[in-house]
């Protein structure tokens, strides 16, 4: 089958397009002729990086739409010519090429009405924001949520979700972005380049802070949001672990989330594995609903990805970028 290819661990922009075998089929897993594959920092990262489980050459690309080719001898809930999408494991084949096998219970069936770019923009991203703001931090009507890099995939499903659940929300974004990020639900935006958040956010809470932080920048970042959070609060951490000891015990009693959508893989946790197949439904059905914006803001060939894709790992791009890999 043609593939992006990855030789060795390295940029993303050297992946090659070629030939290789398509991927063998586990009982519990299904065949997808892939459609879309929305490309992600994490796809650009691991690249660089590598994987321990990878055996080269390696085809990326986490985030996959398309048709079911053929289902394991134990999968039962679907059948060929089903269009579908999923986050699948880091450690398996991605959807950066024709074909790709993915655990059966991670599936999710894509709706009449939403179409495979669309639906591709949604896993990873999505999923990450849908379980910080609505599993982890749970924002209720009334609380304010500070979101950090607003204008990026997670934080643009995060503004959204939140809103969505009746909260203020700012968020950070540079100059350039805040209007679209206004549009989708924020309250107040924020340059950080240009100005001091934390003093921002103080002064936008009349001094009480926010009631929860979806940090989307670093460690770095969500250790120093822990200091914007109201007794009480909570800091769902996407791109790295908020350091606690950095609050002293008992004042104000922050809760830390780790957002790792990956370790429900590597667990093998039947009930984390089933919930990213239950959150994709639930957000491709807000997106039909036109409640969520998928945020595609382009689309690439697959002869493109590769510098596609390394311009979402340097967080060049606003949204989502999905490459398009058939005619629908």
């Amino acid at each position: 089958m043609r593939a992006l290819l990855l030789e060795a661990p390295g940029d993303p922009s050297g992946l090659r397009l070629g030939e290789i075998e398509p991927p063998a089929l586990d009982p519990g897993a299904v065949l997808i002729a892939v459609e879309a594959c929305g490309l992600n920092p994490v796809d650009a990262s691991t690249a660089r990086s590598g994987h321990p489980a990878w055996t080269y050459p390696h085809v990326p690309g986490l985030d996959i739409v398309g048709r079911v080719e053929a289902v394991g001898e134990a999968v039962g809930h679907l059948g060929a010519g089903d269009r579908v999408a999923v986050h699948t494991d880091l450690r398996r084949g991605g959807g950066l090429g024709e074909l790709a096998a993915v655990d059966a219970r991670a599936v999710a069936l894509v709706p009449a009405g939403l179409g495979p770019v669309e639906a591709a923009a949604l896993p990873c991203a999505g999923l990450t924001a849908l379980q910080a703001v609505a599993r982890r931090l749970d924002v209720e009507p009334g609380d304010t949520v500070l979101v950090t890099g607003g204008s990026g995939g997670v934080g643009g499903f995060a503004v959204q979700l939140a809103v969505l659940a009746g909260a203020r929300v700012i968020a950070t974004a540079s100059a350039a972005h805040h209007e679209a990020v206004r549009e989708l639900g924020a309250h107040d935006v924020i340059d950080y380049r240009s100005e001091d958040v934390a003093a921002r956010v103080r002064e936008l809470t009349g001094g009480r802070g926010v009631d929860a932080v979806v940090d989307t920048v670093s460690a770095r970042s969500a250790t120093e949001n822990l200091s914007l959070l109201a007794h009480g609060g909570g800091i769902a951490c996407v791109a790295g672990r908020a350091d606690l000891s950095a609050v002293p015990p008992f004042t104000t009693a922050p809760s830390v989330h780790e957002i790792a959508l990956g370790a429900a893989h590597a667990a093998d946790d039947e009930r984390s594995v089933a919930w990213l197949a239950e959150g994709l439904e639930l957000l491709m059905d807000l997106v039909v609903a036109e409640e969520v914006d998928p945020l595609v803001t382009a689309t690439v060939t697959l002869a493109e990805a590769p510098a596609a894709l390394a311009r979402v790992g340097e967080r060049h791009t606003r949204g989502k970028v999905v490459a398009v890999l058939t005619e629908h």
